[in-house]
Parts: structure tokens; sequence; C-alpha cells
């Protein structure tokens, strides 16, 4: 497929004119003029750089890559359909959509919730526990997990390889917690089926995990996740937060929220973290360097070399 240039410049330009600040969580400001988003706002959405993303409008630069055609799709909030209409108009075939497949692409409306949830801890995650967005409380609680990895994208892969994942839940929570990975990516490496990611990771856990290994032998299957949560952060101390689950049955997408219960300890103490920001806790990046839109060496060029321009448009 070859790309069409003008055809993608005017698809953009007219996505663009269509979201206000509003619809993507900005604020809108006094002195606006531009009837809708800058591109400089779209272009932090997109997690690129203006210079890169003005190009595109204006019919210039190399043709993008599949990852970012997917991040200029999540960025403008297009719908699943005007996703695979961008990736045709770019030169390139749309990821399979299927029964036995799960995409990444956040649909519009959950997004249109998370970005309302500033003030609270919440996030956007896939059935393996794959984190695709989070609220900036979010990445205080729990650290950026966006920026995991391969196959410790998943915090079930994580909980059985990487002892810090457990540092952050509560010592008495640690048995439970491990059944209940163990019995949740059973469901899924079975609903997908052989080849999946999910049969993938089981895998790679029965060859390196003792105790996950013990556990998957028992072939435990329903065990669900509590409706509170006990973190132990370490500049706040305990929370006990409830959790709230909206699902997107299309995409097998799940917007997780925590909250507390008003007045409680674990309240001030979420208040104490909105204060301290999402720097208040970090997450390292997994030392196993694979796009998580499956891009090989050349698309992850791409996507540097977007980040590294920086020209005001």
């Amino acid at each position: 497929m070859e790309i069409d240039r003008a055809g993608l410049a005017a698809f953009l330009r007219r996505r663009r004119e269509l979201l206000q600040p509003e619809d993507v969580g900005l604020p809108r400001g006094q002195r606006r003029r531009t009837s809708g988003l800058r591109r400089e706002e779209v272009a932090e959405l997109c997690h690129m750089s203006t210079d890169y993303y003005s190009r595109l409008e204006r019919e210039r630069g190399p043709q993008p890559s599949e990852p970012m055609i997917a991040s200029i799709a999540q960025g403008l909030h297009l719908s699943l359909d005007e996703r695979d209409h961008l990736f045709r108009l770019a030169g390139h075939a749309p990821p399979v959509r299927s029964a036995s497949t799960v995409g990444e692409h956040i649909s519009p409306g959950l997004l249109r919730v998370l970005d309302r949830l500033d003030d609270t801890p919440a996030e956007v995650v896939t059935e393996l526990g794959e984190t695709l967005r989070q609220t900036p409380l979010g990445i205080a609680l729990t650290g950026d997990t966006t920026r995991y990895t391969g196959p410790a994208r998943s915090i079930g892969y994580r909980w059985f390889t990487d002892p810090g994942t457990r540092e952050l839940y509560a010592p008495a929570d640690h048995a439970f917690l491990s059944r209940m990975f163990t019995s949740g990516l059973r469901e899924v490496a079975t609903l997908r089926g052989p080849g999946s990611r999910a049969a993938r990771y089981a895998e790679l856990l029965l060859a390196q995990s003792a105790e996950f290994r013990g556990l998957w032998d028992q072939h435990e299957v329903g065990v669900r996740p509590s409706h509170v949560k006990r973190f132990v952060h370490p500049e706040v101390g305990a929370l006990e937060l409830n959790c709230q689950t909206l699902l997107d049955p299309e995409q097998s997408h799940r917007l997780v929220v925590y909250t507390a219960v008003p007045g409680s300890e674990s309240h001030d103490r979420l208040r104490l973290l909105a204060v301290l920001g999402p720097r208040a806790l970090r997450c390292p990046v997994s030392p196993e360097v694979v796009s998580p839109h499956g891009a090989g060496r050349s698309g992850r060029r791409d996507v540097v070399a977007a980040r590294r321009t920086s020209v005001s448009d």
C-alpha cells in the first residue's frame, strides 16, 4: 500500500478541528482562537514533536511507521473504524481484529472518562494486566507502569519475575494475589488459545518461576480481585482503596478506578499523594526492549527521531 499524503493530511486536520480541549482533558484557556485543538496539543497527546505532526498535516516528511500511526489514532481519540482508515491512508494494513486478538487501542468513550479523573488514581489495562494509560495520580500511586516492555508489561508476569513488584502491596495479600494472577492467566490463555500472548506468558512463567508452576498445577480458575486493594506506598504509607472497574467488552479493556472512604486515614494519605504528584514513585524500565505495538527496529527509530525534534508550530 502507498501512503495517501493528501488524504492523510486532510483527515488529520479534520479530526483535530473537531476535538475540543475539554474532550481530551485539556484546559481551554481564555485566548483560544483555534476552532479545535492546536497542532502542539495534538502532538503532545500523540507523544511526538510538533514539527513531526505538522509535517504530516502539510503532506511532508517520511512515511510514518505503524507505531506512530497507532499513537496518533490514540491521541486523536479515534474509533476503531477511524483508526483503521488512518492506517490505510498512511500506507499500512490496519491491525487485525478478531475474537482471539485483543488490541491496545483504547475506545474514545473510555478515554473521555479517564480524562475526567485527574484527581483520582485510575488506569486502563488489558485483560493481561498491561497498563495502556494512567492518570497522574495513578502514576503517583503505582509508578509509570506504561513504561514496561515485552512480557514485563503484564503485572501478572512481573509478580512472579520481579520481586520489587510485590513491595507495593500488603504482604498479607501476596498469597492471594499469586493465586489470582495465575487463575486469571489460565482463563485468558484458554480463551485466546495456543499461540496467544497469554499462552506465551504462561510458558515463560512455567520456565522461570517455581511458585507459578506450583499454582498452575492446581488448575484453579475464578479467583477474582478483591473490591478493596491494600497498598504500601514508600512515601505515604499504607492505603486501603476501593477498586471499581468499567469494562469495554469490544476490546476487553478495563478502566480501574481507586477511591478511598472519605474521612479515613487512607483518604488523607491519598490527598497527600496528590500533592506529591507522579514523581512520588517511579518504576524502572524493563531491560527487555520490545515495542508494545510489535514494531521492528525501523519503527522504534521513527518514534525516537520524532521525539528528538522540537520545533514549535
